[in-house]
């Protein structure tokens, strides 16, 4: 019975423990706030600078020549099917396809700060619409 008593005390204090630590694990200050809002547009920035670069390819073509201003790229609807590549993928496939294609450049790892910046900026020009995977 002192067995199952103590273990009961274990594990109400193990829950409480995590309880406390979720609830302190959301806490952030306004300077937080800000400072990660400022890190954010500056990939962002970056992103856009490189979306409208023909740095990324070899041919002078640039991602904004098919999609102005991150037009029709719907980073909303990834991962999803794409016909050019017979399988689902994620938006930073779609994105390394394009660089291999039509702009004819060697593909980004998918840690590459390149490819964070353009997924950063494909995606803020697209805020506030509701995601829809797997939309066509």
């Amino acid at each position: 019975m002192a067995k199952n008593l103590r273990n009961i005390v274990i594990i109400v204090f193990l829950c409480l423990l995590a309880a406390s630590a979720s609830i302190f694990a959301d806490e952030f200050t306004e300077d937080d706030l800000e400072k990660w809002n400022k890190e954010f547009t500056t990939v962002v920035n970056q992103g856009e600078a490189l979306f409208h670069s023909n740095k990324l390819g070899s041919n002078t073509v640039s991602c904004d020549m098919c999609h102005p201003n991150a037009t029709n790229t719907h980073p909303e609807t990834y991962p999803k099917f794409q016909k050019q590549m017979g399988k689902v993928v994620a938006l930073r496939d779609m994105i390394n396809w394009c660089i291999q294609n039509p702009l004819e450049g060697e593909p980004l790892k998918l840690d590459d700060p390149k490819m964070i910046a353009l997924e950063a900026y494909i995606t803020y020009e697209r805020t506030g619409k509701p995601l829809a995977p797997g939309k066509h």
